[in-house]
């Protein structure tokens, strides 16, 4: 099976975006990486595995999660080995749950690929996002560290409390901002505040930064949340790996679309009940959504409200020790909701 080293290393003078440079000076880290996730995910009796994880690990992305993991071990001066399991151990815990959402969405792209379930079938997706938990769990109990599995065991059943939270608040026209941000926390952060506290833990670095790790992870992981949801409303086809408006066609109550229904007239309240809460949808509709939108200001308003977390999560790099990394990691923040102006 060839490996999952997508390309070479970017030359210095190509390198503009943070997770770039990040992936610059974690390159030899990353190697390790995709080398171990490439013999873990191997299976000598079903080859359905390696051919359904390639397909996905395989098919790109930029690795932001396990990048933090080895970020945050870096940042706080790990010299060790165990900081290439863990991330491994982030990107698996995230394929499993992108097989899974790819099942339970009924999704036919991602990355601007063919879903794994299209390609094979719902069952496959399933049991191969199992074994990859599985794997997960393998992997970062060769750490030996308790309090290491205890976040990662925590965080992989918070992103299954957040998935099944979602399902049940989706098309309900009651869910506020509040049960929004929970769902994201859940579905989302709960990796990325995962995968950075875990990289301060291995690297033994005191209490404060720990949290601090944790709280950035937190808060970037809502601010990449909110502004993939937007994006669905307002985004390139091509850029974000989905059509424009997916959310909107599959019932989800993102951001923009509770901040709009908060607002709404009853004849407004009708359409958003008619399209969301019981899907009957029309030619046209989707155009109607994006002027209730602009009506309320609600694409804006989200906008503003994924600045705030990148904000937050910048605040919180503080206390960490003077590094280029940490630079990096600042300058990643404010990446994630650049891509929204």
């Amino acid at each position: 099976m060839s490996s999952l080293v997508t390309g070479s290393v970017m030359d210095s003078a190509t390198i503009t975006k943070p997770h770039e440079q990040l992936a610059q000076a974690l390159a030899p880290e990353m190697v390790a990486v995709n080398t171990l996730i490439t013999q873990r995910m191997a299976s000598e009796h079903a080859p359905r595995i390696p051919q359904v994880t390639t397909h996905l690990v395989g098919a790109g992305g930029k690795r932001l999660r396990p990048m933090l993991t080895l970020a945050a071990a870096k940042l706080c001066g790990y010299t060790g080995e165990h900081h290439i399991r863990l991330a491994a151990t982030v990107e698996f815990i995230h394929t499993a749950t992108l097989l899974h959402d790819d099942v339970v969405d009924e999704s036919g792209q991602r990355r601007g690929r063919p879903t794994a379930n299209l390609l094979w079938d719902n069952k496959s997706s399933v049991l191969v996002g199992d074994y990859l938990f599985s794997r997960s769990f393998q992997l970062m109990v060769e750490t030996g560290s308790l309090r290491v599995l205890d976040i990662l065991a925590n965080a992989s059943a918070t992103i299954a409390e957040g998935e099944v939270l979602q399902l049940t608040a989706a098309s309900d026209l009651d869910t506020d901002e509040g049960v929004y941000l929970q769902i994201v926390r859940g579905k989302t952060a709960a990796l990325f505040s995962a995968a950075t506290q875990v990289g301060g833990v291995i690297a033994a670095a005191p209490e404060d930064q720990i949290a601090a790790l944790y709280d950035y992870g937190d808060a970037l992981g809502i601010a990449f949340q909110i502004a993939d949801d937007l994006l669905d409303y307002q985004g390139d086809a091509a850029a974000i790996g989905k059509n424009v408006g997916d959310d909107f066609r599959e019932r989800k109550l993102t951001l923009p679309v509770i901040k709009a229904v908060a607002q709404a007239t009853p004849d407004e309240r009708s359409f958003w009940e008619r399209t969301i809460g019981k899907g009957r949808q029309e030619d046209g509709d989707l155009g109607h959504a994006l002027s209730l939108m602009n009506k309320y200001g609600t694409l804006e308003a989200t906008r503003i409200d994924a600045v705030q977390w990148a904000d937050k999560a910048k605040s919180k790099l503080v206390v960490l020790p003077d590094h280029p990394i940490r630079t990096m990691l600042n300058d990643l923040a404010d990446y994630v909701v650049a891509r929204l102006t």
